[in-house]
């Protein structure tokens, strides 16, 4: 197994690429790497939750969760120069693009779990009932419903934390798919010769 792997010292670093590598053996490789990147994207992911919740008014927090797909292309890129020789289809830059939002969605639940159960207070409610009342004259000067965001605002509220945590997940984990297939394409280089 350790013949597989062509391993080499760059820059005090330790890095290996896989040489014949089997596919159990690459989606070991992409989980393990995806998960370390995981790890980076849940951090700016708290970031961004913590200034949108310190700072409503300001972009802070809307400008870091934007900055969401350039942070995994940035480690799509190094776990394809670095780990795999400089290629990576566009199936393999899916599945590492995808996993590591996963990996980022299932930590921020708990972070935003942590967050409903001990430390909310009301507060995040707050904020979205305020932008719910500055919201309110625009709808009904275009002739649309306040009363169904009222209802939303009111279920949502209803919910425990747990459930609004996981709310948010199943929504991470659906905007993962659909982020990574454009990030797969711009990530995706071809061998070289």
């Amino acid at each position: 197994m350790l013949a597989n792997f062509l391993c080499y010292l760059n820059e005090n670093e330790y890095f290996c690429i896989a040489m014949n590598m089997g596919f159990a053996q690459a989606l070991v490789q992409l989980k393990a790497f995806a998960r370390q990147d995981g790890l980076i994207v849940l951090l700016l992911w708290t970031a961004s939750f913590a200034a949108t919740i310190l700072m409503p008014q300001m972009p802070w927090g809307n400008l870091l969760a934007l900055a969401t797909p350039f942070v995994v292309y940035w480690r799509l890129a190094g776990f394809r120069d670095y780990a795999l020789g400089g290629s990576i289809s566009f199936w393999r830059a899916f599945a590492y693009s995808w996993y590591t939002l996963f990996y980022a969605s299932l930590l921020f639940c708990i972070v935003q779990y942590v967050y409903f159960r001990f430390l909310d207070g009301g507060r995040f409610f707050d904020i979205m009932n305020s932008g719910l009342r500055m919201l309110e004259p625009i709808y009904k000067e275009q002739g649309l419903s306040v009363q169904e965001l009222k209802d939303s605002m009111s279920l949502l509220q209803t919910l425990k934390p747990i459930q609004l945590a996981f709310v948010v997940l199943t929504q991470n984990i659906f905007i993962a798919v659909l982020l990574s297939l454009p990030i797969a394409l711009i990530g995706r280089r071809k061998k070289k010769g």
